[in-house]
């Protein structure tokens, strides 16, 4: 399986691109929705974010069991309350800090698991694409990567992208401060898609990128 790490700021045309990819026949994976995965479904990583930011970041709430040293589920099913969790963790560097630090190695893990099934799932050379919104995060899965692109687009256009999908531009600041470097990008991308005109000129270019590099997908062939 030939494995694609999609890279590139926020409002940078990356998803666009994903979804590009994933029309010819690549099997595409967020890693934004990995994590909410992981937040909904993983006790483990629940019970280790309430341990860090509260008992107020678990959907239901949770007490702290003295005699067993733990934390308990009030309701008996562990998942994150998200809104209460950005509030506690996004306040301080330090404390967004702590939140990586808790669910980066969840979330590692289930990308393995994902990418392992996929590759399971096709009888032929599969293709999957991984949407990475912060890779400086999560450079150690790079070995894991056959190819890295970089969507590039320049940060007033992706500001005025941005805010006209509704996000207020204090808010892309913010955003941009705490994601890699274009040098950083540039430095560490295989293959650079430019998304410096209208939509349809970004999905020409991605499928040019798919046709350049002899891609298939393998998502309508299952296991013998």
């Amino acid at each position: 399986m030939r494995t694609v790490f999609l890279v590139g700021g926020t409002a940078s045309g990356k998803s666009c691109v994903g979804r590009v990819l994933e029309s010819l026949g690549a099997e595409r994976i967020d890693l934004d929705d990995v994590s909410r995965e992981v937040l909904a479904s993983d006790d483990a990583c629940v019970e280790e974010l309430v341990d860090a930011f509260g008992p107020e970041v678990a959907l239901g709430g949770a007490l702290f069991d003295e005699e067993g040293g733990r934390w308990v589920s009030c309701d008996g099913s562990w998942s994150v309350d998200r809104a209460a969790l950005a509030r506690a963790a996004f306040a301080t560097p330090e404390g967004a800090a702590r939140l990586e630090a808790v669910e980066l190695p969840y979330i590692r893990e289930r990308l393995a698991d994902r990418l392992t099934a996929v590759s399971c799932a096709s009888s032929r050379p599969a293709t999957c694409v991984v949407e990475v919104p912060l890779l400086d995060r999560v450079e150690d899965l790079l070995p894991l990567a056959d190819d890295v692109v970089w969507v590039r687009t320049g940060k007033d256009r992706r500001r005025a992208l941005a805010e006209g999908r509704g996000m207020d531009g204090g808010d892309f600041d913010a955003r941009v401060k705490g994601q890699p470097t274009d040098a950083y990008l540039e430095a560490r991308a295989t293959a650079v898609i430019d998304n410096d005109g209208d939509l349809a000129t970004l999905e020409r270019r991605a499928r040019e990128w798919w046709v350049a590099n002899g891609l298939e997908g393998g998502r309508d062939h299952g296991c013998s």
